[in-house]
């Protein structure tokens, strides 16, 4: 019985720990990041969202009144937007929120979302395929296609609407395209975006 009760302590003491671990952490986020109004939708920062979905050619990229993108270049594709973490969205997770662009041939690509857009860049470097940082590991589907799995580093060049204090800062992206042929002409995106205002090292 006594060995009972100094488990059961033991437990209380626990989560008495964790929680308030837990409560000082966000004390901490809040003394940190503004307080916005309750009707204000700005995004969390960080905040992710989701990239999903197959890509289909966009000739004309939309005039979202980014600085630096080249709305002449027929080269890019596009997928759409979830919301994961810290931005606004449906209820629904099967509901889209946005648009995004990218090119293979362009370093820049777009992010076209609720109350503003975003415009980033892919680093150049450093490039490590053996861990798929900055590029791709392929791996065979086994149906004649390929798995593309990396992650990249993004700087995001402007933004504007409720996006406008990421301008200079930062995307991780976890990558795992699905290249469905061989020629590479069709692909299947899942991607998360870790998106913040914070600088990369």
């Amino acid at each position: 019985m006594l060995n009972k009760f100094s488990e059961s302590m033991r437990a209380v003491s626990r989560r008495r720990f964790f929680g308030g671990a837990i409560v000082g952490a966000a004390a901490m986020v809040s003394a940190s990041e503004p307080v916005w109004a309750d009707d204000d939708h700005r995004p969390n920062n960080p905040f992710i969202v989701l990239l999903k979905g197959l890509y289909r050619p966009a000739p004309q990229l939309p005039d979202l009144g980014l600085s630096g993108v080249n709305l002449a270049d027929a080269s890019y594709i596009t997928t759409k937007i979830y919301p994961i973490f810290g931005v606004q969205g449906s209820q629904d997770p099967d509901d889209a929120i946005g648009h995004f662009y990218v090119s293979f041939t362009n370093p820049i690509c777009v992010y076209d979302l609720p109350d503003g857009a975003i415009a980033m860049q892919f680093a150049g470097s450093p490039v490590h395929p053996d861990i798929g940082f900055n590029t791709f590991v392929p791996f065979p589907d086994g149906k004649g296609g390929f798995f593309l799995e990396g992650t990249f580093e993004l700087s995001i060049l402007d933004a504007t609407g409720i996006y406008k204090r990421f301008k200079g800062g930062h995307n991780h992206m976890v990558d795992r395209l699905h290249q469905l042929d061989a020629a590479g002409t069709k692909f299947d995106e899942f991607c998360f975006c870790n998106i913040s205002s914070y600088q990369f090292p």
